[in-house]
């Protein structure tokens, strides 16, 4: 299973021969390369596949769908401790 993450970007670099961002995933920040979305500017929030961001989102969009992540990840984690063992796993982000 695929998954595109939510994130904000908090820096664009121009100067290479690929427009790059770094972007902020709650917290967690990575690079995602901007090729497939030239209108992206700083403060957006982006979904990101693979290291390329693929599409522009809306902020509450983002944090709702951070939110439910979030959530899924406490619902495993909370599940694996409850001894749900093999269930739990992979269904949060922390476990997988």
């Amino acid at each position: 299973m695929c998954l595109g993450i939510p994130g904000k970007v908090v820096e664009i670099r121009d100067g290479g021969p690929l427009r790059m961002a770094m972007v902020d995933f709650g917290g967690a920040r990575k690079e995602a390369c901007l090729s497939y979305v030239p209108e992206v500017r700083l403060g957006d929030y982006v979904i990101v596949h693979v290291g390329f961001a693929i599409s522009r989102v809306d902020e509450d969009e983002a944090l709702r769908t951070l939110e439910l992540l979030r959530t899924i990840d406490e619902l495993a984690l909370e599940q694996e401790l409850a001894g749900g063992g093999d269930e739990a796993r992979g269904a949060g982000l922390a476990s997988s």
